[in-house]
């Protein structure tokens, strides 16, 4: 189908004027005159393209039209040694650190060293009456053949033995104790005699017996008193106050607590033997 221009004849032969534009669909484009293709922006009537300027390798000048060139600046290695590379590598950190706050150690005790000789003068002072009594008969005491003949009663072997072991022992160890001089020692030296004042007044009743008059009342009393000096220590006020284990006690007092009772069940053990549990 072959569309019609305006101004046509018709089949009839007469010319008519196109009404729509559907009528000539087809735009004729108009042709070149020299009926080449067009190759060029010119050709086809169009702004031509900006030319960028080529760079030819121009003078650092005409380039940076300044007269102060920086040159680049040579780099060297720091030598460790240097008072200043080591100012300036720990400086900034010490600055960097918060400060460590040590806390402040109370230089006071308080009240602990004159409850400490409390309880070492009136520990002392029990085995010191005691040991004498036993050793003299002062105040009503056995003395030693009567202290001799208890130890015997209570089933003991070498009774003439240990009775003058046990007395002189008392006083001796009652004496350290109120002066403060190698209180560990003399604490377990205690020790070891009231263990075995324990064990002869459990065996004396039948059963396990604790309440005075006949039971352990007061010798239980004695031997955590004895412990607790053992481990505590003399305190300040004493003749070995100077020392540090006397207001610090650590693995020494320990050992002499060991001792002690160690030295207070074999006595029992080999010279004895009587079960007091039962």
């Amino acid at each position: 189908m072959t569309a019609k221009q305006q101004g046509d004849p018709d089949r009839d032969g007469t010319e008519r004027t196109a009404s729509s534009p559907f009528d000539l669909p087809t735009e004729q484009l108009p042709t070149s005159s020299g009926g080449a293709l067009p190759v060029s922006d010119d050709d086809l009537g169009l702004m031509p393209t900006e030319q960028i300027p080529t760079y030819r390798g121009s003078s650092v000048d005409e380039v940076y039209p300044t007269d102060e060139v920086y040159p680049t600046e040579e780099l060297r290695f720091a030598d460790p040694s240097e008072p200043a590379v080591v100012s300036a590598f720990t400086s900034p950190v010490q600055q960097a650190m918060p400060e460590t706050i040590v806390p402040e150690t109370p230089s006071g005790r308080g009240t602990l060293d004159l409850g400490l000789l409390v309880l070492r003068v009136g520990l002392g002072t029990v085995a010191l009456f005691h040991g004498l009594q036993k050793l003299f008969g002062w105040w009503n005491g056995p003395g030693l053949d009567g202290f001799e003949t208890t130890l015997f009663d209570a089933g003991f072997e070498q009774a003439r033995l240990l009775s003058i072991l046990t007395a002189v022992g008392e006083v001796a160890a009652g004496a350290l104790l109120i002066i403060g001089l190698v209180t560990p020692l003399a604490g377990a030296a205690v020790l070891a005699v009231l263990i075995n004042a324990w064990c002869v007044r459990q065996v004396a009743e039948p059963g396990l017996q604790f309440f005075a008059p006949s039971g352990v009342e007061h010798e239980t009393m004695l031997v955590a008193a004895a412990v607790a000096v053992v481990l505590t220590g003399p305190g300040r006020f004493s003749v070995d106050g100077g020392r540090k284990w006397a207001t610090r006690p650590h693995i020494g007092s320990f050992v002499a607590l060991i001792v002690g009772v160690a030295a207070g069940v074999c006595l029992w053990i080999f010279f004895n033997g009587a079960n007091p549990l039962i």
